[in-house]
């Protein structure tokens, strides 16, 4: 038997970083984001000979040791996958040692700004969830995996990453001040999910990014009320309440001016959100028919998020091409973590 799952990906559109705790227990936090058709995977394969195998493909990380009731973290070595295994047993095994195979996959790498540490996290919940019959809602799925990330393993960053991998779909997001997360999954028509799929397009450059160093800095700017950080904050939050009603009113066009202003927002919340290198291509990609971007995640590398006409949108492929990265279409998916048993 093999239990599989999957997770996507997402784009945080509009008020990224208000979902730190550090922000929205002060003031509460919003964000609008969607899964695109990117995953992060997960397979088990349950044995009965009191071992662990662990393969992660995506950064040729493994190990192999007799089943124990807990791990060690004393290294960043399958730190996730030994975080979620760690509390499974715990919580939901009676403290008794599981014995089986594992192997892991994403289709974006780590530091890329779409949330793949969160996602595989959550897709390495599910697998365990499918597996052992714990029938955890999805609300519980992205709450366990954020307090498997944040508090367990003291990973830093927000919440919206393990609620929109778990729902999956176009959702805005409220993180209330005591600590409560509300996801409003929203209905948009086709024609308007299709007509963003035109325009957007995401760019890789190959260079990935801690996004630690970032959170850590916006997290110390808000606990010190640096006015700057905490007035971008404010904003942000407001925009993703903006972005939202664009999008659900099919303003496609408003949207770009919102993606637009959430960038300069985003960079006045930390010294470190940008650099030389990125606004060099910032820069080339606005001169060859983008209109508005911003940098998908914390910042500071990762992919770019870019806004087009649809018309020139072969113009814009072409020219990022030549600069030397890697070009992505957006894709939306609606459902969100998925698994199933292969026998």
């Amino acid at each position: 038997m093999k239990i599989r799952s999957r997770a996507p990906l997402r784009l945080g559109l509009a008020g990224g970083g208000t979902d730190l705790l550090s922000y929205s227990g002060l003031y509460g936090g919003a964000v609008f984001n969607a899964t695109v058709g990117m995953y992060a995977y997960c397979t088990i394969i349950p044995t009965n000979d009191n071992t662990i195998k662990i393969t992660a493909y995506d950064n040729n990380n493994s190990l192999e040791c007799v089943s124990v009731d807990r791990f060690e973290i004393e290294d960043e070595n399958l730190i996730l996958h030994k975080g979620v295994y760690n509390r499974i047993v715990k919580d939901y095994n009676g403290g008794k040692p599981l014995s089986f195979i594992m192997s892991t996959s994403n289709d974006a790498p780590v530091g890329s700004g779409l949330g793949t540490s969160s996602t595989m996290v959550v897709a390495i919940l599910e697998a365990f969830n499918r597996w052992l019959g714990l029938g955890l809602t999805d609300y519980q799925k992205a709450r366990l995996a954020y307090e498997i990330e944040r508090e367990d393993l003291k990973l830093s960053g927000g919440m919206q990453d393990q609620y929109s991998a778990v729902f999956g779909g176009v959702n805005f997001m409220e993180f209330k001040q005591d600590g409560t997360t509300v996801v409003n999954s929203l209905r948009i028509e086709k024609s308007i999910l299709y007509e963003l799929e035109c325009s957007l397009l995401m760019y890789y450059s190959g260079h990935s990014r801690s996004s630690a160093k970032i959170i850590s800095e916006q997290i110390k700017n808000t606990k010190n009320k640096n006015e700057k950080t905490i007035d971008a904050m404010h904003k942000l939050k407001q925009y993703a309440y903006l972005m939202k009603d664009k999008i659900v009113l099919g303003d496609v066009e408003g949207f770009a001016d919102i993606l637009r202003e959430t960038w300069e927002e985003k960079k006045k919340t930390s010294s470190i959100i940008t650099n030389k290198e990125l606004e060099k291509t910032i820069n080339y990609a606005l001169e060859n028919g983008a209109e508005a971007l911003k940098v998908s995640g914390a910042g500071g590398g990762g992919f770019l998020l870019l806004y087009c006409n649809p018309m020139n949108r072969q113009k814009l492929i072409d020219a990022m091409k030549e600069f030397g990265g890697m070009i992505y279409p957006v894709n939306f998916v609606k459902n969100g973590v998925q698994s199933w048993i292969e026998e």
